[in-house]
C-alpha cells in the first residue's frame, strides 16, 4: 500500500508529497546502495542538515522506516551490526594528583581563562581529571560538545563540558514556549552544561560563578568556531542531594523548576533518577523568538 498523505512531519521537518515521491524514486532507482549510503544520498537531495552542516542521518532513517511501513518501498537489507568498542577504564596517573591547596580571594589567581581542549593529550588529561574528581565521573558527550580547562596564573583550576541539550523536559519546554515540532527542529541551539568541576584543593570564593560568567561570554563564539552556529540558550541540571546550585544563581542563571526524575520513555526501556533542579541562562535576548521559529540556520546555510 502506498501512502496517500500529502505531507509527513519528521523530527520537526515537514516533508512534502513531492519529496516523498522523490524519496521513493531514489530508493527504487538505487537498490544497490546500503542503508547508510541511502540516508546520506536522500539527506543531500532534501538538503536536510544538522545545525553544524552534517547530514541529519538519524532523522532520515526514521522517516524512511516510517515510509517503508506505509508500503512506499522496501529498504535494503540491514548489514550486520559492528561490535561497539568496550569502554576503556581510565587509570589515574601522577599528573592528576591533588595539588597544593589554593585558597583566598579571586585576586590571588590572576587572570582566569577558559581554554577549549583540542589536543588529544589534553583530552585524555581532561577525562582523567573528570573521572577522578567529579562525583558523576567522566561522560561521553552526545552530539555537539566543547570541553574546557579552567586556567589561571596559578595553574589548572578545573574542567567543564558543554554538550547537547536534553531532548524533552516538560518544565523547560513550557518555560520556552515552543511546540514539539519547534523543539525537534531547533533543539541544537539549546546546549547543556553537562559537567562542571572545580578541583577539591581549590577553595576560592566566587570562583565558580566567575567561571560560569566567562562561559556565558565566550561559549557562543567558541561554539560557532567549532560547530558553525551560535547557541541561544544554556541549561543545566543540579542534583539537590549534592548541591544547591548557588554558583549558578550567583552567575544569573534562572531556576525554573525540577525534572520529574523519570527518564525519556523508550521501547521496552524505562528508568528513574532523582529529580534535578533546572537552571537556564539565555545567551541572547530574543532566544524565545528564535527557538520558536523556523529561521535558525547553521553551517549548512552559511
Amino acid at each position: 500500500m502506498k501512502t496517500d498523505k500529502e505531507t509527513v512531519i519528521q523530527c520537526g521537518r515537514t516533508v512534502s508529497r513531492q519529496e516523498i515521491d522523490q524519496i521513493r524514486e531514489t530508493v527504487n532507482l538505487f537498490p544497490q546502495l546500503s542503508r547508510s549510503e541511502l540516508y546520506q544520498t536522500i539527506c543531500e537531495h532534501l538538503q536536510w542538515h544538522t545545525a553544524s552542516g552534517s547530514n541529519k542521518i538519524t532523522a532520515c532513517s526514521k522517516l524512511l522506516k516510517k515510509l517503508e511501513l506505509w508500503g512506499c518501498f522496501q529498504l535494503p537489507q540491514k548489514k550486520g551490526k559492528k561490535r561497539s568498542k568496550p569502554k576503556v577504564s581510565i587509570s589515574f596517573s601522577s599528573k592528576t594528583r591533588s595539588g597544593p591547596e589554593i585558597s583566598g580571594s579571586l585576586s590571588i589567581l590572576g587572570k582566569i581563562s577558559l581554554e577549549v581542549i583540542k589536543d588529544k593529550k589534553e583530552i585524555r588529561l581532561w577525562k582523567e581529571y573528570m573521572s577522578r574528581y567529579h562525583y558523576l565521573g567522566e561522560t561521553r558527550p552526545f552530539g555537539f560538545f566543547l570541553r574546557y580547562f579552567i586556567r589561571s596564573e596559578r595553574g589548572l583550576l578545573g574542567c567543564a563540558l558543554f554538550s547537547g541539550a536534553a531532548k524533552s523536559i516538560g518544565v523547560r519546554d513550557q518555560w520556552i514556549g515552543w511546540t514539539p515540532n519547534q523543539r525537534l527542529r531547533n533543539l541544537s541551539w539549546l546546549i547543556n552544561n553537562t559537567r562542571f568541576l572545580i578541583f577539591p584543593w581549590v577553595n576560592v570564593r566566587y570562583l565558580a560563578s566567575h567561571v560560569l560568567g566567562l562561559a556565558a561570554s565566550h561559549i557562543k563564539d567558541d561554539w560557532h568556531e567549532k560547530w558553525g552556529y551560535h547557541p541561544v540558550l544554556m541549561e543545566t541540571f543540579v542534583d539537590g542531594n549534592h548541591y544547591r546550585g548557588t554558583c549558578y544563581k550567583a552567575a544569573n542563571w534562572e531556576y525554573i523548576g525540577t525534572t520529574t526524575g523519570i527518564g525519556l520513555a523508550r521501547k521496552s526501556r524505562t528508568y528513574k533518577t532523582t529529580p534535578k533542579k533546572i537552571f537556564i541562562k539565555p545567551l541572547t535576548k530574543d532566544f524565545r523568538e528564535k527557538l520558536c521559529s523556523d529561521k535558525l540556520v547553521g553551517r549548512a546555510e552559511i
